[in-house]
């Protein structure tokens, strides 16, 4: 009983941190998660992150149970109360030309997932995992007053910032009949993002300058629908599986804050209180219709030795509204993702590494963005280890540690655009354990 109170401790303390964090802190710096809701996370654990994030066929891997939030009805083959907790920490490079190259970092709690078994075919899970998120700060500066006539000698800044970002809070069942698994998830949107941008002519001493700021606070349900079948042989050792799931497009709510003020600096270059606010629209409530997400994937293992997939996502971004208004730069988004894991050995003895699995996996991403009539592509690879530790004397409890990076590129420096070179680092810990088992005596 005492380890299972030190994991809900872990559990709650986790909870309360992250969301406190994903709640006041930028994670991210990318000037690309200013359009639309953000940068999307997709709601995947290290150990499938590492083979690409491969999510549609993907249930028990390699006899260890793991928790597939974007597909629920892999909830269906969990048959130990599952925990999985991880960390995240990226460093992304901006370059743009004609600019100086810069480099940032992030760190922050990536998700907090739980799930246990109801019946031998069913099982049930809940969690926190981030959905997207938000936080940039650059500067644009335009010559001769922002109009090009040689006449005014006077530059102008713009200058950009947003922090924040949205967070997922699910719960979710799933359960299998025959060879066919059936799961849904009923799932919580909520958070907090702030933008500002910025007019200024720091050159001309008195200038007015402007500032819009547009804050959101947004909450509301969202649900994820999944599907698996699995073509199983060689006693059960052999899967072919192919799955389905789905997100639905529905509207949450969004209550904002849109301020137009004007405001001057000082002799020493401080700003000064607000002269005056244009435009003061507080707490107004609207609607953010979210759009519709298709995943579709295959995979085939063989237990104990080797797992490949592969998935097709298809997301309906251009129906994507914001207060009631269709949101800009954004289109529909298609990502293809392959991966795969190798296990040489899970049941040797005196080599530790024949027991590790190793993952690798590659992304292509055409993006929801389209600045500049450009569309934002991304590419990545992958790849991951899963360190087993060793287990409960009674072989009640499994541990594994997960680690995967992401090292990709997203954007160009053609039409005046940032490209990013980014790496994504993710820590998981996952424990398996018979929370329910009952005992004989004789």
């Amino acid at each position: 009983m005492i380890k299972y109170t030190r994991v809900f401790i872990i559990l709650i303390f986790a909870v309360s941190v992250y969301g406190a964090h994903a709640q006041t802190t930028a994670t991210t710096s990318s000037p690309y998660s200013r359009y639309g809701l953000g940068d999307i996370d997709p709601a995947v654990t290290p150990q499938q992150r590492g083979m690409g994030g491969i999510s549609a066929a993907i249930n028990k891997i390699n006899n260890y149970n793991t928790i597939n939030v974007q597909n629920p009805a892999s909830y269906s083959f969990i048959n130990y109360t599952t925990f999985d907790v991880g960390i995240y920490v990226n460093s992304i490079g901006l370059s743009q030309t004609g600019q100086t190259s810069v480099r940032n970092s992030n760190f922050r709690l990536s998700h907090v997932n739980f799930a246990v078994p109801v019946s031998k075919r069913s099982a049930l899970s809940f969690g926190l995992m981030p959905y997207s998120e938000v936080g940039y700060n650059y500067k644009q500066v335009k010559p001769n007053f922002g109009s090009g006539s040689p006449v005014d000698t006077n530059a102008v800044n713009y200058l950009y910032n947003g922090t924040g970002g949205l967070s997922k809070a699910y719960i979710g069942y799933g359960f299998g009949i025959g060879h066919l698994s059936i799961g849904a998830n009923a799932s919580y949107i909520f958070g907090n993002i702030v933008q500002t941008a910025s007019t200024e002519v720091p050159t001309l001493y008195g200038a007015l300058n402007s500032r819009i700021e547009d804050s959101k606070s947004v909450g509301g349900l969202n649900y994820d629908l999944g599907l698996q079948y699995s073509f199983d042989w060689a006693n059960n050792t052999r899967h072919f599986t192919v799955g389905y799931s789905a997100s639905t497009a529905n509207s949450i709510t969004n209550t904002s804050s849109y301020i137009v003020s004007q405001y001057t600096y000082d002799a020493s270059g401080n700003e000064k209180a607000p002269a005056d606010s244009i435009v003061n629209h507080q707490n107004e409530k609207s609607k953010i219709k979210l759009p519709s997400i298709n995943r579709f994937g295959l995979s085939y293992q063989v237990d104990n030795k080797f797992l490949v997939g592969a998935d097709l996502t298809l997301g309906n971004w251009s129906s994507l509204t914001i207060d009631g208004a269709k949101a800009e730069n954004i289109q529909n988004s298609k990502t293809f993702a392959v991966g795969g894991q190798f296990t040489p050995d899970n049941n040797a003895l005196r080599n530790y590494f024949q027991r590790v699995d190793y993952r690798l996996g590659f992304i292509y991403d055409q993006t929801y963005l389209n600045v500049n009539n450009t569309n934002i592509n991304r590419y990545a690879v992958t790849f991951g280890l899963g360190l087993p530790l060793a287990p409960s004397q009674t072989l009640s409890s499994f541990y594994k540690i997960n680690i995967s990076a992401e090292v990709g590129q997203r954007g160009t420096v053609a039409s005046g655009l940032v490209k990013e070179n980014y790496v994504n680092i993710h820590l998981g810990f996952t424990l398996n354990d018979k929370w329910f088992q009952k005992y004989k005596f004789q």
